[in-house]
Order: structure tokens, then C-alpha cells, then sequence
């Protein structure tokens, strides 16, 4: 392999690489509504499509830039995948199931949660769902705090897309 090839090579996987990085965080950002977020990276991804990866591709004679394309194609996916979990757009609601529910609605409420439960029943007895609205990037820390609150709780974190939104109050809305 010469190094026209090899350098040919390097410039499909970075090109493929920031492409793909693009399209998996815009992907990411649709799902989450964010439309104008979108757009933006849509229109960067097209823009290093046809900028470098058209162009390479048009010269395609050999046989080595299809792995290089298929090397770049994949890792651009495990970046993109990598640089949304470090940002952590968006909100989750955290459903936590407990025997503890008034300490641990009392523990989460303590530090900083919105905290909202029902009582419920399971096949050996009472228990309190806890729902707990929180950013993304907090859920983590809201689980070390509901796992100390009841080591033997279970949750389910789902990412959330609110349609409305109930800002917090610290005082009741005085009737007009």
C-alpha cells in the first residue's frame, strides 16, 4: 500500500468517523424533540458528507476504503453513542419501589427531588411507588440516594418527554 492509499484511508475513517459521530447525536436529539439541536447537526453531517465522503468515495478504487469506510462507519457510532451518554440531554423519571417509601420519599425530598408517591401492593405486602422527576445526568446520583434510603428497593429509570410541565411551587397558588 502506498501512502496516497494510506493517507486516502485515514481521511475516509476520520471523515466517516465525524459524520457518523453527527448522525448518532442527531438521531439521539430527535427522539428527545429537539428539533432546532437536530437540524443543526443534520445540516453539519450532510456538510462532511458531501464535502469528504463523497468526494473519497467517487475515487473508490480500492478495495482497502471499504474497510476503511465500513472502520470509520463504526467507530463514528461508538463516539457519537459515547459523547451523548457524557452529555446527557434531557429528563428521566425514576419509578422506585419500596417498603420505605415515607423515608425514602422524605431522604430524596431532603435532597433537592421532586418526589411523588402512591401506595401499592405486591404479591408479599404494602409498598410505596416513588416517582421522582430528575435531569438526566443527575439519575446516577439519584440512585446511590434511593439505594441508601432502602438497599433493597428496585427502580426503573425512563427517559422522559414531557408534553406539559408543572413548574415547583414553594408555596400553594393563591386562588384569583
Amino acid at each position: 500500500m502506498n501512502t496516497s492509499v494510506a493517507l486516502t484511508c485515514v481521511v475516509i475513517v476520520l471523515a466517516r468517523v465525524t459524520d457518523m459521530s453527527l448522525d448518532t447525536l442527531r438521531t439521539a436529539s430527535v427522539v428527545q424533540g429537539r428539533r432546532g439541536f437536530a437540524a443543526i447537526l443534520g445540516f453539519c453531517e450532510a456538510f462532511v458528507f458531501i464535502l469528504v465522503v463523497a468526494q473519497v468515495l467517487r475515487n473508490f478504487d480500492h478495495k482497502v476504503y471499504a474497510l476503511a469506510y465500513a472502520t470509520g462507519y463504526a467507530l463514528g457510532t461508538w463516539l457519537g453513542i459515547s459523547i451523548e451518554q457524557r452529555l446527557a440531554f434531557g429528563r428521566q423519571l425514576a419509578t422506585i419501589v419500596t417498603r420505605q417509601g415515607a423515608a425514602m420519599a422524605v431522604r430524596l425530598a431532603a435532597a433537592g427531588y421532586r418526589v411523588a408517591q402512591v401506595q401499592g401492593e405486591a404479591q408479599d405486602g404494602d409498598i410505596r411507588i416513588v416517582y421522582v422527576e430528575v435531569a438526566r445526568r443527575s439519575s446516577p446520583l439519584l440512585l446511590r440516594h434511593a439505594v441508601a434510603a432502602d438497599p433493597d428497593c428496585f427502580c426503573v429509570v425512563n427517559d422522559l418527554r414531557m408534553a406539559g410541565y408543572i413548574p415547583h411551587r414553594s408555596a400553594p397558588v393563591q386562588a384569583r
